[in-house]
């Protein structure tokens, strides 16, 4: 990386953390550049080098989560292992707490888009895994409804859970979220259940 990027990304590392401070405060339609120059510390054209607009602020914080979140995905093995499980629902959680962009977006109507673009990664993964040999899936076809089952389980309580101003602790939500994919999920994806 040159100097350039390395100046470029963090600009853009000032202008996300910006955002996502500001979302703390504001509702997201409420954000104006103005707010996001003003708390990253830089100038308009600055922010307009790397953003047309709020609009295109959004959209790559939308990109930049969902590639957090296929990041996190493409790390977890799953296995008839609770503790292997558990630790990737809890990068998960954690993830979803930490990041007020995610839990605005599971607690708007702007999720509904987001959600799309999360089903099309989704679907991405889902025929990685059932394409990949080391799994020992019993029936590829239905391992992807398998899968597409506990995505949608997934962030149904993730939805819940933010709703409710993560009221739960994230432990007890691994937990619930662990016990779902080990008693429920994993048995119909693979053979040696």
């Amino acid at each position: 990386m040159n100097e350039f990027d390395e100046r470029y990304s963090t600009v853009e590392d000032a202008i996300f953390d910006s955002f996502f401070l500001l979302l703390k405060e504001k509702e997201i339609d409420k954000i104006t550049v103005s707010d996001v120059v003003k708390k990253a510390g830089i100038v308009r054209s600055t922010f307009y080098n790397h953003y047309e607009n709020i609009p295109t602020l959004v959209n790559a914080a939308e990109e930049k989560t969902i590639e957090k979140i296929f990041n996190l995905m493409e790390s977890f093995h799953p296995k008839d292992d609770r503790g292997i499980c558990k630790s990737f629902f809890l990068a998960i959680c954690n993830y979803t707490k930490e990041n007020p962009f995610l839990g605005t977006l599971l607690d708007s109507t702007r999720g509904d888009a987001f959600f799309e673009k999360m089903l099309l990664m989704f679907d991405r993964y889902m025929r990685t895994v059932t394409d990949d040999e080391a799994y020992q899936i019993k029936d590829r076809k239905s391992a992807t409804y398998y899968i597409a089952s506990s995505i949608g389980s997934t962030i149904g309580v993730l939805h819940k859970w933010s709703t409710t101003g993560f009221d739960v602790p994230v432990d007890e939500i691994a937990d619930i979220l662990t016990q779902v994919f080990v008693t429920g999920i994993l048995p119909g994806l693979s053979n040696r259940a």
